[in-house]
């Protein structure tokens, strides 16, 4: 992967404001130098916070559905901030990856433009051989299910299912989010009903055999991956992740 910078659009910018319930103050003479300190605990020694970055997922063909440019977001994005903040510097750049690329477009960002935490799951541990210990091991890099040491011939959609569950250990899901997130690119008719969910949940369990209660059902709400003593989980470059806000 690899970025260029982005070019200026010569399109009008929409404009941007600020979040209304943000108090306004009046104006002050701004003093020589900040004296402002971070919160004793929130940086650690020796750093101060110098800015932020806000990784934004959208490609051509889907800001051109909501009629912008990725070009009239960066422009709007600035003018909006130097209103609020006219000291600030900016720059932007876009983020490159194969059209083959898989996973969310946020995600494929953070990894294209080197975010630390995104970059920290791609240097995981890898085995330095094919051995795989008793139990299952979900490998989500080579998108493999081994059960006591011989692949599970999982179907596409059945290792979606897992992936999406395992990378939310611990959340219980809806089967309407397991839908849209799944199904996001499916025609209204092809999208499968929620009891539809049921049945992929079920030929899954088969196939994990006597491990089948690391997916668990949440009464009337949906689904749940739970970590068992038995399960290792192998992650790796172009590991997608899961929704942190």
């Amino acid at each position: 992967m690899s970025n260029t910078a982005l070019l200026a659009s010569p399109a009008p910018v929409r404009h941007l404001r600020a979040v209304s319930d943000v108090p306004q103050r009046p104006a002050v003479a701004a003093p020589a130098a900040s004296t402002a300190t971070p919160a004793a605990g929130t940086v650690p020694v020796g750093t101060a916070p110098r800015g932020f970055a806000l990784y934004v997922g959208i490609d051509d063909a889907k800001a051109a559905a909501d009629g912008v440019s990725l070009s009239t977001l960066v422009e709007a994005l600035r003018r909006t901030l130097g209103e609020l903040a006219p000291h600030a510097e900016t720059y932007a750049t876009v983020a490159l990856a194969p059209a083959s690329a898989g996973g969310r477009d946020v995600d494929v960002v953070r990894l294209a433009l080197h975010e630390p935490s995104a970059v920290a799951r791609t240097k995981q541990d890898e085995p330095e051989d094919d051995h795989v210990p008793g139990g299952v091991t979900i490998d989500i890099s080579r998108r493999r299910v081994h059960i006591e040491g011989k692949t599970a011939q999982l179907t596409f959609k059945e290792f979606e299912l897992l992936q999406y569950l395992v990378l939310r250990e611990g959340r219980t899901i809806e089967r309407t989010e397991l839908v849209s997130s799944l199904w996001s690119h499916a025609d209204a008719d092809e999208a499968p009903g929620e009891r539809t969910i049921d049945v992929h949940v079920r030929r899954l369990r088969s196939k994990l055999g006597r491990y089948e209660d690391i997916v668990r059902t949440v009464r009337g709400i949906g689904y749940r991956f739970d970590r068992h003593a038995d399960v290792v989980i192998r992650y790796g470059h172009g590991t997608p992740s899961p929704d942190r806000f």
